[in-house]
């Protein structure tokens, strides 16, 4: 299979390291959303990334539909979300607030990066920042509440734990979200266990500035 996208996309490298956990092997295209544009359209016509080509020349996009693909060829008992019930509702809630956080800190970085200063928007910019900080504080607290030193959805690695440690990776390498307050201890304290595994380290990149 080809995966389209650099790693230094929380969205691209939560598809990558479930590729590994998961034994599924795979080239990486290490393709920028930026000089690589027409290229990756070849693939997607929204230019977007992650993008996966799986063995049969299918095109799957957006890594949630990636994610499910990728659970299903590795099968029920080894599927990284869980199957059904209150396991199932409660990663997806907290996977829908990881990636929430992840896409309003690239709204401020945008905002940062590509729009003259005196066109920014405080109040909007402020805005995201509250709503990703909120985001990852509910993740904290929610991890805080089961102890530190489990997972956060059952007795094993999840999706949601790969979904809020990418997310929390990234902003925290973009925006410093770690130096904001204490409240995301419990949380970094999951990443930095999570970021010592090989799955992790093979596909940490650092953000320096967006690609698009």
């Amino acid at each position: 299979m080809l995966l389209i996208g650099m790693f230094d996309s929380p969205f691209v490298r939560r598809v990558a390291i479930t590729m590994k956990l998961l034994d599924l092997p795979f080239e990486h295209g290490n393709w920028s959303v930026g000089k690589d544009f027409g290229r990756i359209r070849e693939y997607n016509p929204l230019g977007r990334v992650p993008t996966l080509v799986t063995n049969d020349g299918e095109t799957l996009m957006e890594s949630a539909a990636i994610l499910d693909y990728l659970d299903e060829l590795a099968g029920p008992e080894r599927a990284l979300l869980p199957r059904a019930g209150t396991e199932r509702r409660t990663a997806l809630r907290l996977m829908a607030m990881a990636t929430g956080a992840a896409e309003k800190g690239l709204l401020q970085i945008y905002e940062r990066v590509f729009r003259p200063e005196d066109k920014r928007h405080a109040p909007w910019v402020d805005r995201c920042r509250l709503q990703m900080s909120s985001s990852l504080a509910a993740i904290d607290r929610y991890l805080g509440e089961h102890g530190v030193s489990q997972w956060l959805v059952g007795k094993r690695m999840t999706q949601a734990d790969i979904t809020a440690v990418c997310a929390f990776t990234f902003l925290n390498d973009a925006l410093r979200v770690a130096a904001d307050a204490v409240m995301f201890q419990s949380l970094a304290m999951l990443a930095a266990r999570c970021e010592s595994m090989p799955a992790f380290q093979e596909t940490r990149m650092a953000f320096f500035a967006p690609k698009s």
